[in-house]
């Protein structure tokens, strides 16, 4: 019995490439801006084949929405393999701007939005 052929499926199952893991031990909101550190490079010991496409990616800050989005995986995958790289050293999480609660901004939050819709 043969599988029906359908390109839009991924090769890697999302867990495969989390080994299983569904939550970062990092906390990395949606809107959390993350870059690739200065002097990282795709050979990098430290780097997995599934940090190669992200840190190359957030040589130009990126939220974990748009890591998300624009590497076609899902949040948690993005959220899980980010933390990866931070706990390593491969990425800086930025902290967001907040209110006094600790709460992002609603314009921040429109911004990250909006760019969202543009993808």
């Amino acid at each position: 019995m043969e599988l029906p052929s359908d390109d839009s499926t991924p090769i890697v199952r999302p867990y495969a490439r989390t080994r299983g893991r569904t939550r970062s031990d990092y906390d990395l909101p949606i809107e959390a801006l993350v870059t690739t550190v200065d002097g990282v490079v795709s050979d990098d010991a430290r780097m997995n084949p599934e940090h190669r496409p992200i840190a190359d990616l957030c040589r130009q800050v990126q939220s974990v929405a748009e890591v998300a989005a624009r590497l076609t995986l899902p949040l948690g995958v993005a959220r899980v393999l980010l933390g990866d790289m931070a706990r390593v050293g491969l990425v800086t999480v930025h902290t967001t701007a907040g209110d006094a609660t600790g709460q992002p901004e609603v314009a921040f939050l429109e911004k990250v939005l909006s760019g969202l819709r543009q993808l």
